[in-house]
């Protein structure tokens, strides 16, 4: 049940009976016309745009549009109040039955309530992660991997057959540095004194890897040049830092479909493959680009080179995929990625990048809707920085990794269902504040506590019940006298669950899964409010003498806990029964 979109069908349906009388003239475009709740809530329960983007295009002013719909909407004895607002803007009130018959819908429907149909079965690929194997996820991964998981969880819900893969980036010169890094600490393994020089990874995770050499190659690689040992060396340290990517990845609840190597790319022909394609197209050409903005003409060495026409697709300038020497940029083989996805037969792909790759996303776009001849949409979110904090001051670096603090410093302090929904409560594009000594507090200000705290209360109150003899089963629940639900603390509550199957629809079509989070923390601000107004009015504690009024009353209140529960899934954090 979307009430929201059952009003909005509502409106369309009198405004095309509006064109039909002529009213409205014929042809209009009714995409834009929206439901949503009013910024006051003092204004109505829903509101209405329709007389202000029609106003343009039909001629007429925007307050005779409103009003002439708001006759018609009217006659709906669902709706018993419809107000027009300043310029145009249309504020209805609905009957108290369907917020009533709301908390039924969700008690009825269970987790399959806001459920949305969006994706119509169709394919995605969330590509994310997708860290160079030469070491453990730091914390930067862990905002990157709970947002690729979480978007992927949301798309599933909104009826997406949704694919999550990892793309290995083990093809460059740094699966090279690795291999010189164990090879380093293979050394020290029989007892030779490692020289850790500039340029090669320092830490000290790559030494059980330089044990594992030893296990298996004995001493057969010592004192040898590496072009006896580097290829070998590569892959089985790069085999085993994905183990361990792998194992993070776990620690923190995300489990990929698909893995797919950057190095498969190379020597199979998929990278010529997909230059090839694009030039058929008459998308490739050999050029020299402009000097970069900035540089000196003095600074610059012009050089012929073979050029992706990127600019015929929205791109600023056209893009290197292969150098003067022959060799590929690292632009091509991720051309040839994307090709890959896009023969799949995928409907849509979305790639997590960090904040570094800001300058890919116009190439790659452009990549996408030339291979895909403009079939397949691209959508790049990009993943800012977090900044971890603890006892007032930044979190220190871990001496495991050298350099950075890895996922698992952060999920062995915090755990991985607030580490996840922490990820969550800012925007992907907005630097994030993880202190940990906030994050594990129990206030309100703390929203993963808040959030957790609502649903413990729900629990509490259905065991509470049930000590007191009442049945609190959903089907019992979904058949209580709903009426007696008509404090208007009571109502707005039911009004916060009506947004959900909007909310859902609104955070698939934009890939926001942080909206799901800012919701709950909505939803259970509601909750605890209703709670605390019930310490003070009697009438609004959830027992109450009579079984038939408790049952409404906790029905509302189960209705949350199921919400709630299904928010916390689409974040991939488990619910909380009990506040220990």
């Amino acid at each position: 049940m979307n009430l929201f979109a059952d009003i909005r069908a509502t409106v369309l349906t009198a405004l095309t009976e509006m064109q039909a009388e002529g009213t409205l003239p014929e042809g209009l475009d009714f995409a834009a016309v929206a439901v949503e709740p009013p910024r006051d809530a003092a204004h109505g329960d829903m509101a209405t745009n329709a007389a202000m983007v029609l106003a343009k295009p039909s001629g007429k002013p925007p307050r005779a549009i409103a009003d002439a719909l708001a006759a018609r909407l009217l006659a709906d004895p669902r709706i018993t109040a419809a107000d027009v607002a300043g310029p145009g803007f249309l504020n209805l009130r609905l009957a108290t039955g369907l917020w009533q018959g709301l908390v039924k819908a969700v008690l009825t429907e269970g987790t399959g309530f806001g459920r949305a149909d969006l994706g119509k079965g169709r394919s995605v690929n969330v590509e994310f992660v997708s860290a160079n194997p030469t070491g453990p996820m730091h914390v930067g991964h862990v905002r990157g991997a709970v947002v690729g998981d979480a978007l992927a969880n949301l798309l599933a819900f909104a009826g997406w057959d949704v694919t999550r893969e990892y793309y290995i980036n083990d093809g460059g010169a740094q699966v090279d540095v690795l291999a010189r890094s164990a090879y380093e600490r293979y050394r020290q393994a029989h007892g030779l004194n490692p020289e850790i020089r500039e340029g090669l990874y320092p830490g000290e995770y790559l030494v059980p890897v330089g044990e594992a050499l030893k296990e298996k190659y004995g001493d057969t690689l010592l004192d040898k040049g590496e072009e006896h040992w580097l290829a070998d060396v590569r892959d089985f340290a790069t085999q085993m830092m994905m183990e361990r990517i792998r194992e993070d990845l776990a620690e923190l609840g995300v489990k990929m479909d698909l893995y797919s190597s950057e190095k498969a790319l190379y020597g199979t022909g998929k990278i010529e493959a997909a230059i090839r394609t694009l030039k058929d197209m008459d998308l490739i050409y050999e050029g020299v680009l402009e000097p970069p903005k900035g540089k000196e003409p003095e600074d610059w060495e012009p050089r012929v080179q073979t050029l992706f026409r990127s600019t015929a697709h929205g791109d600023d300038v056209d893009r290197p995929v292969q150098k003067s020497d022959g060799s590929w940029t690292y632009f091509a083989p991720d051309i040839a990625y994307h090709f890959d996805k896009v023969q799949r037969g995928y409907d849509q792909l979305i790639d997590i990048f960090g904040a570094d790759h800001g300058g890919y996303v116009k190439r790659m776009k452009a990549a996408v809707s030339a291979l895909s001849n403009g079939r397949v949409a691209l959508d790049i979110k990009l993943i800012q920085l977090v900044k971890l904090w603890k006892n007032g001051e930044p979190f220190k670096m871990s001496k495991r990794a050298g350099t950075f603090v890895t996922l698992r410093d952060v999920v062995e302090l915090a755990g991985a269902d607030v580490t996840r929904f922490i990820m969550l409560t800012r925007k992907n594009d907005v630097a994030l504040d993880f202190d940990f000594d906030k994050v594990l507090e129990q206030s309100k200000d703390n929203p993963v506590f808040y959030v957790q705290y609502a649903n413990a209360r729900v629990n509490s109150i259905l065991r509470k019940a049930v000590e007191n003899g009442v049945d609190v089963s959903d089907a019992t629940l979904a058949a209580a006298d709903l009426s007696k639900l008509d404090h208007v603390a009571e109502i707005a509550v039911a009004q916060k669950l009506a947004e959900w199957p909007r909310l859902v629809e609104i955070a698939a079509r934009g890939n926001e899964p942080h909206r799901v989070a800012f919701y709950l923390y909505e939803l259970a601000s509601d909750l605890h409010g209703l709670w605390n107004r019930g310490n003070d009015d009697v009438s609004l504690r959830f027992l109450q003498d009579d079984t038939a009024t408790s049952q409404a009353k906790i029905a509302l209140v189960r209705a949350v806990g199921v919400v709630i529960c299904s928010g916390l899934g689409i974040l991939g954090v488990t619910p909380v029964e009990e506040m220990r």
